[in-house]
């Protein structure tokens, strides 16, 4: 699996649930309505929605992402990717070292 592909297989999933949240959130919420600080906001429609398209999409990301760290084995994590010529001593055991000792 390439760096790529993780995070794609983060980042979509995140996108269409912001998607979800963002009809179901606004489905109840005018943007018009909502204050800071007992104050208007006085922002467009259009930025209330973005904004909160973005922070929606940032926390399910970061949910995906939290999700995709603890489902790694402890070998996947402290493998060390580097060619074996090119280790420094605190990474001395090869891939197939590693892979022998993997209960997976």
């Amino acid at each position: 699996m390439t760096r790529v592909q993780q995070i794609l297989w983060i980042a979509w999933p995140a996108f269409l649930m912001a998607a979800l949240i963002e009809m179901v959130v606004f489905a109840f919420v005018d943007p018009h309505e909502l204050h800071w600080a007992g104050e208007s906001l006085g922002w467009s429609r259009q930025a209330v929605y973005t904004l909160a398209f973005f922070v929606f999409w940032g926390l399910t990301m970061a949910s995906s992402a939290l999700t995709t760290l603890l489902s790694k084995s402890p070998w996947e994590i402290n493998r060390c990717p580097l060619p074996e010529q090119q280790r420094p001593s605190a990474c001395p055991r090869s891939d197939s070292q590693a892979q022998r000792h993997d209960p997976s």
